[in-house]
């Protein structure tokens, strides 16, 4: 059996016409569906969904007009074209018809091949009208598919580009400061040693020599030897604690920077939020314009979870420098004594969940945002900050790096004037 040509809905009141019309379209291959009145036509439209529709003007009950208004009224017929048949010939009915989306008039008493021609003509251009809007929503969703593509591929190229920089940078610097504190810490047990034996030195000859001359007394005065004695084991036990803050710092710029595999591995979530938070140290600490910003930190027994430990760490460098601008944001206008009555303050919590995941929350008392830069949160190039000052790529990038890369979920909650909190959940195991 051939393919129907088209769907046609046929209104008349009149028997005799709606014969020729059925006839007509249907010896065309047409398939044709008729009704006597607008209340049957529009009854008949909720389960039959023609091409075109074939509408008398002059009918019992609601007219031609009347039933059209309440077609093109109708969001899922609105679209159907419509021909009216009437024996109307003034030009104020036609334009009254094109006005409530008549798309042409056939005249009664009308011509079968005229009929037919006016038919086929607008079937055609509805169908092809339909194939246009399909191929345009085809393509459209092709250049939204491929537009998703590139964008996931600029912020996977910013991402490697800008970790790759930064960890050359950073392990470069950890490289050439361990250099010299390895030379520091090396010399400095063998100069305690030397000052010890200085020392035991001096109390021989204090004891071989107990009146020494006037010019020793004098110098030995001078300098306070007893204080020399007492503050100078003090002052290597600085050196060595100066020392290690420095390896304590490098470590951490060590573990920051820690290149990524092509497969995860272990890690320890801890160490990465201590790292970030010790590289970001600058901004926390107390300056002439507000007191520290308070780190708190709530840890559970956390056990080493699979991951890309640099990719994780950009994410809390971050959340954590957002939540620092944050803090400034809300601070300014205030004076040193407002600040430090409602201190700023960061806290991180982790936890274990039984469903072998891990929690983080950074949760801030920072400026906050509203609900409608909270939904847009996440978008690639969306930033509060003005120009210059931030590419709207951070956000994005961390979102990825969360959903995408570790299987995770990044959420966030805020309100104006009441500070931001991020909730990120990953799974223990990878995926």
């Amino acid at each position: 059996m051939a393919l129907a040509k088209g769907k046609i809905l046929a209104v008349d009141d009149t028997p005799a016409n709606l014969e020729v019309i059925e006839e007509t379209l249907s010896d065309a291959g047409y398939d044709v569906a008729t009704a006597i009145d607008g209340e049957r036509a529009i009854k008949r439209l909720t389960t039959y969904q023609p091409d075109l529709i074939l509408l008398d003007i002059q009918m019992p009950g609601i007219d031609g007009f009347e039933t059209c208004s309440r077609i093109k009224s109708n969001p899922k017929t609105a679209k159907i074209p419509i021909i009216f048949i009437t024996a109307f010939t003034d030009l104020d009915n036609k334009v009254k018809g094109f006005s409530l989306g008549g798309v042409d008039y056939i005249t009664k008493p009308f011509q079968a091949l005229e009929m037919l021609a006016r038919v086929e003509t607008h079937v055609q251009l509805t169908q092809l009208n339909q194939n246009l809007e399909q191929a345009v929503a085809s393509r459209t969703y092709e250049l939204d598919l491929a537009l998703k593509k590139l964008r996931n591929s600029q912020l996977q190229l910013v991402q490697s580009e800008k970790m790759s920089t930064l960890g050359n940078l950073v392990s470069g610097v950890a490289h050439e400061i361990n250099n010299p504190v390895g030379f520091l810490k090396g010399n400095l047990k063998p100069a305690q040693r030397y000052i010890q034996d200085l020392l035991s030195l001096i109390d021989v000859y204090q004891a071989q020599y107990p009146q020494a001359n006037e010019q020793v007394d004098g110098e030995i005065e001078a300098i306070d030897l007893d204080f020399v004695r007492e503050d100078l084991p003090n002052l290597i036990d600085s050196m060595s604690l100066g020392i290690k803050r420095i390896q304590d710092i490098s470590n951490s710029l060590r573990i920051f920077s820690r290149g990524d595999q092509d497969h995860k591995t272990e890690f320890n979530i801890h160490d990465g939020l201590d790292s970030t938070l010790l590289i970001l140290k600058h901004r926390t600490k107390a300056n002439e314009n507000r007191p520290a910003i308070a780190i708190i930190k709530n840890y559970s027994g956390l056990a080493a979870i699979h991951c890309f430990p640099g990719q994780l760490n950009q994410v809390f460098m971050n959340v954590l420098a957002n939540a620092i601008d944050a803090c400034d944001e809300i601070n300014q206008g205030k004076s040193f004594a407002e600040i430090e009555s409602n201190p700023n303050c960061i806290t991180i919590e982790t936890q274990n969940l039984h469903n072998q995941q891990l929690q983080i929350h950074i949760q801030d008392n920072g400026c906050g945002m509203g609900s409608e830069t909270v939904e847009r949160l996440f978008e690639q190039g969306f930033t509060t900050k003005g120009v210059g000052q931030g590419t709207g790529l951070g956000m994005a990038i961390a979102h990825q790096i969360i959903t995408e890369k570790h299987g995770g979920t990044i959420i966030c909650t805020s309100e104006l004037g009441q500070g931001t909190t991020f909730t990120i959940t990953l799974p223990l195991a990878g995926l």
